[in-house]
């Protein structure tokens, strides 16, 4: 197929787009660099340097005959999002209309939109939840998400485009920069490297710190391979299991094989005490389940980081 991989420079959307290549897809990246990086992208794909918002990016959907967008340019931030609404919007709201309109008019056949099960649903019970469960978004960048998988609902009913959204839960791994949403494997693997002291956010009731379902990035890619060919709506794309903090920091420094200091830290405004996700739709729907554990995922992304 043609497929066309928006912020397919960054560190999802380019694995995505590799793995795309060496499926056999012709592919086309469209990244605006704000985040993502050259050496990322796949030699074989084509590179359009935009951002989503623009006219020359809807002008590459109108003019490109692509089959499928996947979707992974954004403003990922929820600080940012929180800091300024309108920035946000600008690129997670009116930047996926801008690739929708200029889609439909160009018969696209299918939309994969990347979603957050870590922000869309909000604060959960302390089990991990299906897509049944009330999104309640905490910020910005959350509500943003949310009104996109509701914008593809409507395209889906008006339009016949079919869609899949995929709610990622936090995902980990090579290429994660740690200034990025859902980036705290990443500033670990910086402390240990350089001998920092890492900080461990926690609420005088939570000692371990925040709970969340720490996903490896392999396990996503497959999941957008899965995308392509099958099921329409919203599936949770995580492992199910919560991890707090610092059984994730003692389990980083057993996989990188050295120490470093930590110290407790209050906890942040507008963190979520606990994330988790049921992934049964996904298993049934997209014949998808994911295959890494934290200790593998964790030895693997510590194996990329020493060669950078």
């Amino acid at each position: 197929m043609k497929i066309l991989v928006t912020g397919g420079a960054g560190f999802i959307g380019s694995q995505v787009a590799q793995a795309y290549v060496e499926a056999g897809h012709q592919v086309t990246v469209l990244d605006n660099l704000s985040t993502g990086k050259l050496e990322n992208l796949p030699p074989q794909a084509e590179f359009v340097e935009a951002d989503i918002t623009s006219p020359q990016a809807a002008e590459l959907v109108a003019d490109g005959g692509f089959q499928v967008i996947n979707h992974h340019a954004a403003q990922i931030s929820v600080p940012a999002s929180v800091i300024d609404p309108m920035n946000d919007a600008q690129s997670n709201v009116l930047g996926l209309l801008n690739l929708l309109e200029a889609g439909r008019h160009a018969k696209l056949e299918r939309f994969i939109f990347v979603s957050s099960g870590g922000a869309v649903y909000g604060e959960m019970q302390g089990v991990p939840v299906d897509e049944s469960f009330p999104a309640r978004p905490m910020s910005p960048y959350a509500v943003a998400k949310r009104a996109g998988e509701l914008y593809l609902d409507y395209y889906w009913l008006q339009h016949g485009l079919a869609s899949v959204v995929l709610r990622y839960a936090n995902v980990y791994g090579p290429r994660q920069i740690p200034h990025a949403e859902a980036g705290v494997v990443a500033i670990f693997m910086d402390c240990l490297m350089q001998g920092d002291e890492a900080t461990i956010y926690c609420p005088g009731d939570l000692p371990g710190g925040m709970k969340r379902d720490y996903t490896y990035v392999g396990d996503i890619v497959r999941a957008n391979l899965a995308a392509l060919q099958r099921g329409q709506g919203i599936y949770n794309i995580g492992t199910g299991v919560a991890t707090d903090t610092m059984t994730l920091w003692e389990a980083m420094k057993k996989a990188a094989g050295q120490d470093a200091p930590h110290c407790i830290g209050p906890a942040r405004a507008g963190d979520i005490r606990y994330s988790a996700l049921n992934c049964a739709k996904a298993a049934q729907e997209l014949g998808w389940t994911p295959q890494s554990d934290l200790a593998d995922g964790l030895a693997q992304t510590w194996a990329w980081r020493k060669k950078q």
